[in-house]
């Protein structure tokens, strides 16, 4: 099968989570940028959780599993008449 769709989504994650928790880094101290938000900052906390969920989405998307192993096929898969002589 072709590419994973967790890794390009993981990726997308990624970057984005992590330019938002950059910006909230170094605007951290700024009290009138954060004062619609009653001083939490939000680029910051949802930069990180997007982080995260990248970081989780990219690396199980790069996980090897036994699915995609063409040389064993899937058990539902498998010849039944095969199973028979064994």
């Amino acid at each position: 099968m072709g590419l994973d769709i967790r890794i390009p989504l993981g990726l997308i994650f990624l970057i984005i989570g992590g330019i938002m928790a950059l910006f909230g880094i170094i605007t951290h101290g700024d009290a009138t940028l954060y004062q619609k938000s009653l001083g939490v900052d939000l680029n910051l906390t949802w930069g990180g959780i997007m982080f995260v969920f990248g970081a989780i989405m990219f690396f199980v998307g790069k996980r090897k599993k036994w699915q995609d192993d063409p040389v064993t096929p899937r058990p539902w898969e498998r010849d039944p008449k095969a199973k028979a002589r064994h």
